[in-house]
């Protein structure tokens, strides 16, 4: 799930290791998983995980200890924020906007759809995502798949299979643009807790049938994802 196809696969890896200190509010001296956790997460050779915690170590951001783990430096954390900011490029941003604005064009509407059309297992489904959503906190991977089924699970509610088709035809392009915006977005983890709720207030509005307010606040949403994307680059 890149965006970048130029970038090296260690390079990506390095992205994703200062992003998993951040999500998780990895405090100075933390320790880090083991490589093979991060290989496994991350769907990435374990020589590549070796390679950017190397690449992190020698910009002093990593201290690696012979047999006893990778630990984020005493005095970096504070940085990491601003590093990972840097990786994102000008191609990167333009598809990333480009996905944003579509997702606009079709989910608002399904929003709106949805709380007229919703039926009591469309409900269902779109709280069980809430769940995962809700333990998601220091599982950033969970959070990702978290949401993008939420959002999979608001367009089955419309009951209008080409949205429907559409959707599911687009999900891969919606997962990796749900992780580009939760990696550039998510620098405070007081973040995670104000994303969840905004979902679970597009959910109250369907449960509810307010679709005027399911419409309103799923467009809220799509919008503060691109302004906080901004305000993080």
């Amino acid at each position: 799930m890149l965006l970048n196809p130029k970038k090296r696969t260690y390079e990506l890896v390095v992205e994703q290791i200062q992003t998993l200190c951040l999500e998780n509010n990895l405090p100075p001296g933390g320790r880090l998983p083991s490589e093979r956790d991060l290989a496994s997460l991350f769907g990435v050779s374990r020589n590549s995980v070796r390679e950017a915690l190397k690449g992190l170590e020698s910009k002093g951001f990593l201290e690696i200890r012979q047999g006893g783990g990778s630990f984020l430096a005493q005095t970096k954390h504070d940085m990491l924020g601003n590093e990972l900011g840097t990786h994102i490029d000008a191609a990167d941003i333009q598809a990333i906007d480009d996905m944003l604005e579509l997702r606009r064009a079709f989910e608002v509407e399904a929003a709106s759809l949805a709380a007229q059309r919703a039926t009591p297992d469309n409900l269902q489904a779109i709280r069980d995502v809430l769940e995962q959503m809700a333990l998601a906190a220091n599982d950033p991977e969970l959070g990702v798949q978290a949401d993008v089924d939420f959002h999979l699970q608001v367009a089955n509610a419309t009951k209008n299979q080409l949205l429907i088709d559409l959707m599911e035809t687009l999900a891969k392009r919606l997962e990796e643009n749900i992780r580009a915006t939760r990696h550039h977005r998510f620098t405070d983890a007081t973040r995670h807790q104000d994303t969840y709720k905004e979902h679970e207030e597009i959910y109250l509005a369907i449960e509810s049938r307010n679709s005027e307010l399911a419409k309103k606040l799923m467009g809220e949403h799509i919008s503060r994802i691109r302004h906080e994307l901004y305000k993080s680059i």
